[in-house]
């Protein structure tokens, strides 16, 4: 295509945005692309059986929606055929509708069916009592239409004309349904064209016929538009399709023809195309000529069309934020692995998310993910909790066995089976120091309640002592914590950071002695926003007079939610309003 005809389709786009005289419009007669073309009469209501069919010729073959009527309700096969069969024989005989439109409309609307189902009561005679009924209760046509077209009741119920009930009175929404149809696009597609871009089918005449020639004048086949304008409505809609056609001139540039395009997008899909032919702009300056760039995409569509590109951009950010350089993660993509993109991005993200969860030092990451980044993408790893339980070791163990030999990370893939590790002599010793913690507490050797004891708290045994310590100096004897320990054994299970930041609270904040621990040790097991909502109802609850005074700290705590709510909160009118209150306040900070 030469320069000058490039130039004058990029002026139609503009040209068939605006809103031109109609005085303009009947002196264009373009043909349009494809089966010939379909004229709305003026009053569709009183032509016959006849007329409806000739004009079926002038439609081209679409394929119809099979709706799965399981998801609907029960309906027997013969009472869904008999309503069908009466609601064809009323829009295609007594509202004239065409005859393709009429068992459209009749097969792929089960709710609206269903609807209508619900309000005749004749079972032996089915059909005759839809007839009878539809004979006195005209249907808003708009309905069943809409439904037939892709979309469900929730999602047409806004759409619906408001002081209209039949098709035939709104030509240009007709119009313009029927360009679409002729045009090729599936009639269970049209729903979501008009769902995300309405003001298609409030065109004048004339209008989307020549937005969608202009598209062919660029060489782009029919079938490729029909995917695109399926997948990406509003390219039908303003400028924003001169983005499509950029991407389709630049992808053209590079080798990738429309053919391809076409067998590479889904039609369920969402596609930015302004947002793909900044991805192209940008491999272009990292140093991709024409050649490499065709021949990176068609080896990994995903690049270019997952997520629009979002995520191949995402991963460029990543890549930079590691220190690779821009020539780098050119070569990085020249020799890309045989792998989908989408799976390679979520699991290079998933792995690094693995090794930020054990706790791995910021530069053994930066160093792995720049020398092991294939690796990386080609792994995806079992959970954290889940690897660490298999193979009986800890963190710390965990992160030595990777900065050894990152290659391990293939052993713990997702479906392989994995084995405990051997112990060595750190576990061995923290096993000793459990075991001398939980002696000194009273657990005798050897025994099934040690070894329950062992289970109950987790963490090394130097770890165990240390809290314990901790409770210790914060102003408890050994005895009292003991027994503290005995009947609440996994408050120990926690850091000394957040055993201070509760008892802090504790004393400070609800004004508590640290005494009242021995009583209700437990109280260190709850998180602080539960018992700051708890104290707080209960405080509010007092200044109203409705709640007893100096109520145990247990008894506020330790009850259940449910509890709480109908024995306390549910005595003042305003309680619950000032609960959720309280919960959105002190959850969101």
């Amino acid at each position: 295509m030469n320069r000058f005809q490039k130039l004058r389709t990029k002026s139609v786009f503009k040209w068939v945005s605006l809103n031109f005289s109609e005085n303009l419009l009947k002196s264009s007669k373009a043909p349009f692309l494809g089966a010939g073309s379909f004229r709305i009469r003026q009053n569709p209501r009183f032509y016959g059986r006849k007329t409806s069919a000739e004009s079926e010729n002038f439609q081209s073959p679409v394929e119809t929606s099979t709706v799965d009527f399981e998801n609907v309700g029960h309906i027997s096969r013969t009472t869904r055929a008999q309503a069908q069969a009466a609601l064809l024989e009323y829009l295609h005989c007594t509202r004239s509708l065409q005859f393709m439109d009429a068992e459209n409309m009749s097969k792929n609307s089960p709710f609206f069916l269903e609807k209508i189902l619900g309000k005749v009561k004749n079972e032996a005679e089915i059909g005759k009592s839809i007839t009878r009924f539809l004979r006195y209760h005209p249907i808003n046509e708009f309905e069943p239409f809409f439904e037939s077209l892709g979309l469900t009741p929730s999602e047409f119920t806004n759409l619906l004309p408001r002081n209209l009930m039949f098709l035939c009175d709104d030509q240009v929404l007709l119009e313009n349904y029927y360009i679409l149809c002729n045009y090729g696009i599936a009639r269970n597609k049209i729903g979501k064209i008009y769902k995300e871009a309405p003001e298609v089918f409030r065109y004048d005449s004339g209008i989307l016929r020549l937005k969608l020639q202009a598209y062919l004048e660029l060489g782009l086949s029919q079938s490729t538009m029909i995917k695109a304008i399926a997948s990406s409505p509003y390219l039908l809609i303003g400028d924003a399709n001169m983005d499509f056609v950029k991407a389709m001139e630049k992808l053209k540039s590079v080798g990738i023809e429309s053919n391809w395009i076409e067998k590479h997008l889904s039609e369920g899909n969402y596609y930015d195309w302004s947002q793909m032919v900044g991805l192209l702009c940008l491999f272009s300056k990292m140093g991709f000529n024409g050649e490499q760039l065709g021949e990176l995409i068609r080896q990994h569509p995903g690049i270019l069309l997952e997520c629009s590109g979002n995520l191949a951009h995402s991963l460029v950010g990543l890549l930079l934020k590691f220190g690779f350089t821009t020539n780098e993660i050119y070569i990085f993509f020249l020799q890309f692995p045989p792998i989908e993109f989408g799976k390679f991005y979520r699991n290079f993200r998933h792995c690094y998310l693995f090794l930020i969860e054990i706790e791995l030092e910021v530069e053994e990451i930066g160093r792995i993910v720049r020398s092991h980044t294939v690796l990386l993408g080609s792994c995806a790893l079992k959970r954290v909790n889940s690897l660490l339980a298999n193979l009986n070791i800890g963190k710390k163990r965990l992160c030595g066995i990777i900065k050894d030999n990152p290659q391990e990370l293939k052993k713990w893939v997702l479906g392989s089976r994995v084995g405990p590790l051997p112990n060595l002599g750190e576990d061995l010793r923290s096993q000793l120091q459990k075991t001398k913690f939980l002696s000194d507490l009273g657990y005798v050797e050897n025994t099934k309640e040690i070894e329950k004891a062992r289970k109950l708290f987790r963490g090394k045994g130097m770890e165990l002592q240390e809290r314990f310590d901790f409770l210790m100096k914060a102003g408890l004897d050994r005895k009292d914590v003991s027994e503290m320990i005995k009947v609440a054994p996994q408050i120990l299970n926690q850091s000394t950071d957040v055993i201070e930041m509760k008892i802090d609270y504790l004393i400070h904040a609800l004004g508590y002695p640290i005494s009242s621990l021995v009583t209700f040790p437990s109280y260190l097991s709850y998180t602080t926003e539960r018992v700051e909502l708890r104290m707080s109802m209960y405080n509010w609850l007092k200044d109203q007079g409705v709640a007893e005074p100096n109520l145990a700290l247990s008894t506020i705590i330790a009850c259940s939610d449910n509890y709480f709510i109908d024995r306390y909160v549910n005595r003042h009118p305003k309680g619950a309003e000032i609960w959720e209150k309280l919960k959105q306040k002190i959850y969101s900070n």
